[in-house]
């Protein structure tokens, strides 16, 4: 056997290798460098970006940060923006998303459109009053086996201009085996003139943010925050409200509760909290205290799940058939809900049904 034969045949062959891995590299330098582009921003504002990376990307590079709560995967949807010119078609992965009106209205996901050429865009003007912030960790509380409280110390800007309701998003850095940085959202739970800043967070299996949080946050660590963001917030009536949320969802209304507290309200208010057992209830004490404060609240906390052992002398199972000892006008009743898209669909069927509008029914899905 000519064993000089062979290995001069595997080196031409890894030669050959190598240049073919060399020009495919060249290629894609040549082929994506899509040199400088101009997003143009509702006619008003335009920025110059280096080409090659999504909308989203590039906007967020500019300081100019649109929704995305799962961090540009396109999986979420909230980073809807009108792109009039410049977007290229439409991606597979955008079209679940809209109907056929709002697609024929130009909209699409900025995680999705690359910037590869002079671009316009449409967004809400509100997504300007948007910031990055440096925050430090001032507090941790363990809520239940799988929720924590945790309060932060804005550094720089030092106070956060939002709604009772809005939420933020945190960016989670590299650690243990994740060699990846994650974006994702978070309600704040604290009133808007409170100087810290107060989240609450149920950890998820195998969810790379919440798993930082609940196993690596520290103390005094510092951590990058975006927002406000979200159409989320009590309107300014006097209508009767209905809260409905499980789990972390009692973010956003405790954080209504205490700014419609600190404004005087006398509205009529009920507030309907769904878990599992007694273990996933939490800040129980706290929210029935506002009935000392409030002329017209009431708390239910229904358990779905009650075992035995749990001693629970209260509401057990759905929702949906304690509303209507909460409503005494359905005309003239606003509800605010805070949970999953199953549930929020669920709960928006029967409030209908139960005669209050659809368009005075408010959610944050999550």
């Amino acid at each position: 056997m000519d064993y000089s034969k062979i290995l001069y045949e595997i080196l031409i062959l890894t030669s050959i290798s190598a240049v073919l891995s060399l020009l495919i590299v060249v290629a894609k330098a040549v082929l994506q460098n899509y040199g400088d582009c101009e997003i143009d921003i509702n006619g008003k504002r335009k920025v110059v970006v280096k080409g090659g990376s999504s909308l989203l990307t590039s906007l967020a590079d500019e300081n100019i940060f649109i929704p995305s709560a799962c961090g540009g995967r396109g999986t979420c949807g909230a980073c809807k923006c009108i792109v009039t010119d410049g977007g290229g078609p439409v991606l597979p992965t955008e079209k679940p998303f809209f109907t056929a009106k709002e697609l024929a209205e130009n909209n699409r996901l900025a995680c999705q459109v690359k910037v590869k050429n002079n671009i316009r865009i449409e967004i809400p003007e509100e997504i300007f009053n948007i910031r990055k912030f440096k925050a430090k960790v001032a507090k941790i509380e363990d809520y239940t086996y799988d929720i924590k409280g945790v309060s932060f110390d804005l550094l720089e800007p030092k106070a956060i201009d939002f709604k009772a309701g809005q939420y933020v998003q945190i960016r989670s850095p590299r650690y243990g085996k994740i060699r990846e940085t994650v974006t994702r959202a978070y309600s704040i739970s604290s009133k808007p003139s409170n100087k810290e800043l107060q989240l609450i967070i149920r950890k998820v299996p195998d969810g790379i943010c919440t798993t930082w949080v609940h196993d690596f946050l520290k103390l005094g660590q510092e951590v990058e925050i975006t927002g406000p963001y979200g159409d989320f917030f009590i309107r300014d009536t006097q209508a009767d409200i209905i809260f409905v949320a499980g789990g972390s969802g009692k973010a956003p209304i405790k954080s209504m509760l205490e700014d419609l507290q600190e404004k005087g309200s006398k509205r009529k208010m009920s507030y309907f909290f769904g878990a599992k057992t007694t273990k996933d209830l939490y800040l129980t004490e706290y929210i029935e205290s506002f009935s000392k404060v409030f002329p017209d609240f009431t708390y239910y906390p229904i358990l779905s799940h009650s075992v035995p052992e749990d001693n629970w002398q209260g509401r057990t199972g759905w929702l949906m058939p304690f509303f209507p000892d909460a409503i005494r006008d359905p005309k003239n009743t606003e509800a605010y809900l805070c949970g999953s898209p199953g549930m929020i669909a669920a709960i928006t069927k029967s409030l209908t049904g139960l005669g209050i509008p659809e368009d005075k029914i408010y959610y944050d899905s999550f």
